[in-house]
């Protein structure tokens, strides 16, 4: 069996075929880990989620700020953004079921070797508390309040983590550590405008993983996407895999077992007709 992990794909679903072909991907014995924002921008979110659906034994996935906006916009919480397309699936006539399904994945997947979150974890966090950390949210996703949650969801407060917090403000925080975070400050401040290359940081913070003292350095590696500005980044204890195959450039795999880079460029077939941000 070889084990693939797979950047942002953002409803690239020629690009994505076309790096299956790449690494000769065979469903009856390999594993791919997608890191997240599978649908949304591209032409095809509907064809990648029907994908993942339909192989979803054969797949991990961790929600991303992209799947998670989905929801809310299908259950009416949020307005479609106008770079959105997701319309395709909300018109499916399987739509629901593949929606349903998306809510059932995890924030995070915790194995021997490898973690995968979507944006960061938190540096303050161990491994096995980010583990239970995610487990709250999902355990509220899969609830019959999920409704509730959706609708607390959003907001960039509080932005830094403490055990004392509760209720939505304690999802929130959870939430927007794993599908949004970028960058924190040596206190664990998270930041979550910035969206640029490292080089441009704003004083006084780092990227994620660089925070001296991460509780979770030095333990399993972690794959993560969302930051298509950073691109590729293997050290530090990460892979980074967000290559920006949305906008024009990459699409990349990770052998997770030699620990090999393969890439496509973006099918042309999957050009957005306008631009957006991820």
């Amino acid at each position: 069996m070889a084990r693939f992990a797979i950047g942002d794909i953002q409803g690239c679903y020629y690009s994505l075929m076309d790096l299956l072909a790449e690494i000769n991907f065979q469903p009856a014995q390999d594993q791919l880990w997608l890191v997240g924002d599978i649908i949304n921008r591209g032409n095809g979110s509907l064809e990648v989620l029907r994908w993942a659906y339909k192989h979803k034994d054969q797949i991990k996935l961790v929600l991303g700020n992209h799947e998670l906006h989905a929801i809310a916009v299908a259950h009416g919480v949020r307005p479609p953004h106008r770079f959105d397309t997701l319309a395709d699936i909300f018109a499916a006539d399987d739509g629901g079921e593949l929606l349903h399904w998306l809510r059932q994945q995890p924030l995070m997947v915790l194995e021997d070797d490898y973690a995968m979150v979507h944006a960061g974890l938190y540096p303050q966090w161990t491994l096995s508390k980010a583990k239970r950390l995610a487990e709250e949210v999902e355990a509220v996703l899969c609830s019959a309040d999920y409704g509730t949650f959706l609708f607390a969801m959003y907001g960039n407060t509080p932005a830094k983590w403490n055990d004392a917090l509760v209720g939505m403000d304690r999802l929130r925080a959870i939430v927007n550590a794993f599908t949004r975070m970028r960058l924190c400050d040596a206190e664990g401040e998270m930041e979550f405008t910035f969206k640029g290359e490292v080089a441009d940081m704003p004083a006084d913070y780092y990227p994620w993983f660089q925070i001296p003292e991460r509780r979770s350095a030095g333990m399993q590696t972690i794959l993560f996407g969302h930051w298509s500005a950073l691109g590729l980044h293997q050290g530090d204890g990460v892979v980074a895999l967000d290559t920006g195959c949305l906008w024009g450039r990459q699409l990349t795999a990770y052998n997770m077992d030699d620990k090999s880079i393969r890439q496509v460029g973006l099918d042309a077939r999957d050009r957005p007709a306008a631009g957006g941000s991820d």
